[in-house]
């Protein structure tokens, strides 16, 4: 497993996870040509010995008529006018214009008590790309985004011939979305094993940019392992230099044997423009959910129950851990698999389900690829040694329960490291506080404005439970451990209903 870069921080959740049983049928049928090595597409760049110049042609011809254009018609609501009302002759308007011409008078009105009129609404239209992955059953992968909320899809083929499309199933955590047309004579394009791809392999874009039809665009893979700020998604991306621009979305990433290693999700730019970071979502992650959205229109995921995070270099020399490699369990939840597999707060999860785990991405992601009601194997390290056990995987709670039950489990607990306790001040917890976890800790009283307490992210109201693993009861056992200082500690810090670690230097 290749070692993960990122943009943003990973961020600690409960872990979901991802299909179900039975759901992953067609692929063990071999419905999905993948991972077979069978595909007949030669290599890229090509002689042309008639014009005596290196070419793509000869690949593109086979590969892009897979690629289709995606036209999205959306009935959305109007946006209100902020004057007038029936006839637009409102005191404020005559003010500027006095007896003369209102010049609103014209527009239309809006239909009093009824919200959902026709003059309330308006078409609004939208361009993206699909591939064509199964060409029997009329399969099409793109994002999630580009179809979210059409009223029609319209799918056009290179040979400009179109069809309606219907939704089969959607993902918004990884952004994926499956439709499916009616046409005879379809083209699809293998699908590769993106577990094999690597940083410097060529590669080729395809995808309807700005909307102006199919456009063919072509790099290398800059990265591998990339993931955003966005906390709620399962990510993994490739990044490339290839060109990639707005209609590109649910476009074709492809490598030089014209397989599919990737849907094009998302660029990094301030202006809407490619400027050569591209990030598409692999086909391993993609196969993973296509037939749940086959089977169901969705994906049914699941939890083992523990809050994780990475490890900062100031953990690793804290805890004296020989790598950084894994994801750190902040917290375990009650009743969870977790606890009844035997997880503490303080373990490093190193591997899941034979997958090697370098950090909370990788855990995520993996238990996001299997199959709930079962149990997988997970190792981890405890006190430097390493350790297995068994562990299922059981249905999530709704996430919108989740969002309204738990308003701190949007938290970011990443934490950044800070320097020194210096601009923060510390009290016992007050009698009538009743925190969650109980009374047993010291309470951040206050953290000043720009101090190092408050860039490091110290917020007021955290409550730090432990120092070392050894447990605080009151703010004379944090002052006596502090005082013992020598090298950089580790607190254990409570922030509403999560636990994070934070080192000190």
């Amino acid at each position: 497993m290749k070692r993960k870069s990122f943009i943003g921080l990973a961020l600690a959740a409960t872990i979901l996870a991802g299909p179900i049983t039975g759901a992953q049928t067609a692929y063990a049928k071999g419905e999905w040509p993948i991972f077979n090595n069978h595909t007949t597409n030669g290599q890229a760049l090509q002689l042309d010995p008639q014009r005596g110049v290196l070419t793509l042609a000869p690949l593109l011809e086979k590969v892009t008529p897979a690629v289709v254009n995606i036209r999205v018609k959306s009935k959305v609501k109007r946006p209100k006018m902020q004057f007038g009302g029936n006839g637009m002759d409102d005191e404020f308007l005559k003010r500027f214009f006095g007896d003369r011409a209102n010049p609103f008078q014209n527009l239309p009105n809006r239909k009093k008590g009824n919200s959902d009129s026709e003059d309330d609404t308006q078409i609004v239209q939208a361009a993206g790309s699909g591939v064509i992955i199964n060409a029997a059953k009329g399969y099409i992968l793109t994002n999630n985004h580009v179809i979210d909320k059409a009223d029609k899809i319209t799918v056009i083929l290179k040979d400009r011939r179109q069809a309606e499309a219907e939704v089969v199933g959607a993902d918004p955590k990884t952004d994926i979305a499956l439709l499916k047309i009616k046409l005879d004579g379809l083209t699809d394009v293998p699908l590769a094993n993106s577990s094999n791809v690597k940083v410097g392999d060529y590669v080729i874009a395809i995808g309807n940019a700005f909307g102006i039809g199919q456009t063919v665009t072509s790099g290398i893979v800059s990265a591998l392992g990339r993931s955003t700020f966005s906390r709620d998604q399962y990510q993994n991306y490739i990044q490339t230099d290839a060109a990639i621009n707005q209609g590109n979305s649910g476009g074709a990433l492809l490598n030089s044997k014209g397989e599919l290693i990737g849907i094009n999700a998302a660029i990094m730019s301030r202006s809407g423009g490619s400027n050569g970071i591209g990030f598409a979502v692999p086909t391993n992650m993609i196969t993973k959910i296509m037939d749940q959205l086959i089977a169901y229109g969705e994906v049914h995921r699941g939890r083992i129950g523990v809050l994780i995070q990475n490890i900062s270099p100031e953990l690793q020399e804290a805890m004296k851990l020989p790598t950084r490699d894994g994801a750190l369990i902040s917290q375990v939840v009650a009743d969870s698999p977790a606890e009844k597999a035997g997880l503490k707060v303080g373990d490093i999860i190193v591997g899941f389900n034979g997958e090697t785990i370098l950090d909370a991405d990788d855990i995520r992601n993996a238990v996001g690829e299997v199959e709930r009601d079962h149990r997988y194997k997970l190792d981890y390290l405890r006190n430097g040694k390493h350790r297995s056990t068994r562990i299922k995987v059981e249905a999530a709670p709704d996430d919108a329960k989740v969002k309204t039950s738990d308003p701190a489990s949007a938290m970011d607990v990443d934490p950044a490291h800070f320097d020194a306790l210096g601009g923060a001040t510390f009290t016992d917890i007050p009698a009538d506080l009743n925190p969650r976890g109980g009374n047993k800790g010291v309470l951040v009283e206050n953290v000043k404005r720009g101090s190092d307490a408050w860039e490091a992210g110290l917020q007021k109201g955290d409550i730090v439970r432990s120092i070392n693993n050894i447990e605080i009861n009151s703010l004379s056992d944090f002052k006596r451990e502090i005082a013992k200082k020598k090298g950089a500690i580790f607190l254990s810090v409570q922030r509403g209903r999560n636990q994070v670690f934070i080192a000190i230097k």
